[in-house]
């Protein structure tokens, strides 16, 4: 018998023979490295504390996002409470009351202007020059200086009901 009727009875070739040696060694090779990857705990728990992490960066980025929305609309919502409130308390003032205010007030912004005038053409230059460094800085701290002036007013009204009871 020769090789080629043993090929026709199904005996297979010296090729096929090898081809399929190889891709017996191909899935060999895979299911090793499928038992490796599996025996490797160290790199398996690395695997699932970095899933870990980004899932909990994720949270973290989307309660930051629902507190941003939250704080947007509760911003909006006092806004707009504030200004039905001034638009009431503007519907409830008298005309004749809004009329003498505006005129009072320009009356003040005119005098201040003035007075401001008249000191600026009074003053020093180098009196001028501290003091607008000085207005600067308070123009930078001003929530302590309004807290200041407040405990100064407390003090000063309570010194003075306390001269009225003696």
């Amino acid at each position: 018998m020769n090789d080629e009727s043993q090929n026709k009875m199904g005996t297979p070739t010296p090729e096929e023979l090898r081809e399929q040696v190889e891709r017996t060694r191909d899935e060999l090779g895979q299911t090793v490295e499928a038992l490796a990857a599996k025996a490797d705990i160290k790199a398996q728990a690395k695997g699932k504390a970095e899933a870990v992490k980004e899932q909990a960066a994720e949270k973290a980025a989307a309660v930051k996002e629902q507190a941003a929305v939250k704080a947007a609309s509760a911003s909006g919502q006092i806004r707009e409470k504030t200004g039905q409130a001034a638009e009431l308390v503007k519907d409830r003032t008298p005309d004749a009351v809004l009329e003498k205010t505006a005129q009072a007030a320009a009356q003040v912004r005119e005098s201040a202007a003035r007075a401001g005038q008249y000191a600026a053409d009074r003053t020093p230059d180098p009196l001028l020059e501290k003091a607008g460094r000085a207005a600067t800085a308070a123009r930078a701290n001003r929530a302590p200086l309004i807290a200041g002036g407040a405990l100064l007013i407390a003090f000063l009204l309570v010194r003075r009901s306390r001269g009225r009871n003696r």
